[in-house]
């Protein structure tokens, strides 16, 4: 195979303030899973940097659930649309699909034989439905709700009893299969946002916007206490998950704690502490074997500690929202990857194993259009928010001072050696030497896309959606026009220049991409087509022998600059979205980044 996937550094979940978040844990232990726009993501509680991305729906994907067997996944979309799939090949494959509710799934919960799954939302005519897993049919009916159902679960032992609960206020508890309609539990004066049978079955909680946990008997349906007094948290609790033994919970809450209970006490034995962010609200919350996990607001994924409330033994990190730009720079000899999104967040992974985290302090506030790295080890980053930024990689925090403001939004920045930029911005090609504004192109005649310097620092080339590259040279602290221009088809997508300088390799939106020779007067070396829509991003091997590139139709190509027949196509890189990001880790490491907020690097062999 030319191409092989090694790695894949999956999405943070999606998170909505004032929404829980459904975490789902496989029977054995070993993974957990949790959705990001239209993908499943599964991932190794051990090792969190081993995952796998499931991406057949069409619509926003909001829960999904392993079968007590293990064997299948199900999971529910935005449209009411349930997809029960094979979890053991690697293909995941479908078993079955259907439509049980018109609207969006909240929740899903499976009787202990797998047979049976009950699915709960917001439909326009009913917000739930029980029904036999192979094929569809009703085993009782969802009832007793007058608004969208947040939550649901089924007894883990016979007889089955199935419970509900709503943005009514209510919990409504059933008996069956087929499972009927018993009574109504009115002792909440919120939204009920979770409830959850213990493993054992003989209770279930129910947790609500009110800041009550309540406990009642599995059988019968009786209360039997509340945790914590009047009130389990300060904030609404988002979710409750059950200790594999039954006698204890683990809750998370808005007021931005994780609580561990002694059910039969009625009493926290010890309070996560999660911060004192917004995005430190904690809004989900799985109990798998002897790992306690949370997800706050921010998306984070938290491994809590019972012997130190105060500290996670980890947090996974990560990207929730689409990945804008890619870089690789090495540290100490070890390749780590940066990527920023359009959120403003940036993060860095080590390539070799996938650890990751973000800088500290406060760093853009709007999307990240490119980033790039200097010989001082600099990250030099500019974003929507219309600033170019400087961030010191081995510190690793953002520094206040290190921040240029630009007059005009930035969409491209390029380093070279002697502390020079090159920023283009909207209508303006501005030049920076030691992280100050030396020179700036006004008026210009055409539009700038995106601008690189030279290797040698000497020459200055901006790509116009007026299909030409414009090549300016650097005199001092001045960029100076001499009139030179080198036409490409279309207008200018992405450029760079090879590592070694040789090279200048241009896309453009006739989707062609373009090697120039430096030396050679900037003559056509060689055209590459190959792309169905337009390419948009690119990056040079190390070898410079060899460049990739990505486009809008979810290709990315890599190409031999000597040769245009030969090339490496990988198809479906990221199955539901363009590429955004290239980088090359070695010359046979490729990485790319996409709008679904995960990263992958890929084995290329020639």
């Amino acid at each position: 195979m030319p191409h092989e996937l090694k790695h894949v550094f999956a999405s943070l979940p999606q998170m909505e303030r004032g929404v829980a978040k459904v975490i789902g844990g496989d029977p054995k232990g070993n993974n957990f899973l949790y959705t990001n726009g239209k993908c499943v993501i599964i991932r190794n509680i051990e090792n969190p940097a081993i995952a796998d991305i499931y991406t057949e729906h069409a619509h926003q994907v909001t829960v999904a659930k392993y079968s007590p067997s293990g064997f299948y996944i199900a999971s529910g979309d935005a449209s009411g649309k349930i997809r029960i799939w094979d979890t053991t090949q690697k293909e995941h494959l479908l078993k079955y699909e259907y439509t049980p509710i018109s609207g969006k799934v909240k929740d899903i919960a499976w009787t202990e034989d797998s047979k049976r799954l009950a699915v709960v939302g917001d439909g326009r005519e009913k917000f739930g439905a029980v029904f036999l897993w192979d094929t569809g049919s009703s085993v009782g009916e969802v009832s007793g709700h007058a608004k969208l159902i947040n939550s649901v679960d089924i007894k883990q032992k016979r007889p089955y009893r199935l419970v509900t609960g709503s943005d009514d206020t209510c919990g409504s508890f059933f008996e069956g299969p087929p499972f009927k309609f018993k009574f109504t539990i009115r002792d909440h004066s919120q939204f009920v946002n979770c409830v959850r049978f213990s493993p054992d079955g003989s209770r279930f909680a129910t947790a609500g916007a009110d800041g009550q946990i309540l406990i009642f008997d599995g059988a019968c349906g009786e209360r039997v206490c509340s945790l914590g007094g009047e009130k389990a948290h300060k904030g609404g609790i988002y979710a409750v998950c059950w200790s594999p033994d039954s006698s204890q919970l683990i809750s998370a809450s808005g007021d931005k704690t994780v609580k561990l209970w002694d059910v039969g006490a009625g009493t926290a034995v010890t309070t996560f502490n999660m911060g004192t962010d917004v995005t430190d609200q904690q809004l989900g919350c799985l109990w798998q074997k002897d790992h306690l996990l949370s997800i706050s607001l921010s998306g984070y994924i938290n491994y809590l500690d019972k012997n130190n409330p105060d500290r996670p033994i980890r947090i996974i990190k990560g990207h929730s929202k689409s990945i804008q730009c890619l870089n690789v720079h090495k540290s100490d000899g070890r390749p780590y990857i940066y990527s920023g999104s359009h959120d403003g967040h940036i993060n860095y992974w080590d390539a070799e194993t996938g650890e990751n985290d973000c800088f500290s302090g406060k760093g853009h506030s709007n999307q990240v259009s490119k980033v790039v790295t200097n010989k001082d080890d600099e990250l030099v980053t500019c974003s929507m928010d219309d600033t170019v930024r400087f961030t010191n990689i081995n510190k690793k925090e953002y520094s206040a001072s290190d921040v240029v403001k630009m007059d005009f939004q930035p969409k491209s920045v390029s380093v070279a050696d002697g502390g020079l930029s090159l920023a283009v911005c909207i209508g303006q090609v501005v030049l920076l030497k030691d992280k100050k504004k030396v020179f700036t192109l006004d008026n210009l005649a055409y539009e700038p896309e995106v601008g690189v310097i030279h290797t040698g620092g000497s020459t200055a080339a901006v790509g116009a959606t007026d299909g030409k590259i414009h090549l300016y040279s650097i005199q001092g602290n001045t960029l100076k026009d001499e009139g030179r221009t080198v036409e490409v088809n279309g207008s200018i997508t992405d450029m760079a220049y090879s590592n070694d300088g040789a090279y200048l390799a241009v896309l453009d939106d006739k989707k062609v991409a373009t090697a120039f020779s430096v030396a050679d007067n900037y003559s056509i070396k060689n055209e590459f087509y190959g792309h169905h829509a337009k390419p948009v991003t690119l990056a040079w091997s190390p070898d410079n022998e060899h460049f990739a590139t990505g486009g809008m139709d979810m290709m990315v190509f890599v190409w031999t600059v000597g040769d245009a027949d030969k090339r490496i196509k990988l198809p479906d890189t990221h199955r539901l979205h363009h590429v955004s990001g290239l980088a090359w880790v070695d010359e046979h490491t490729l990485v790319t980044a996409s709008h679904d907020a995960s990263i992958k690097q890929w084995t290329i062999t020639y």
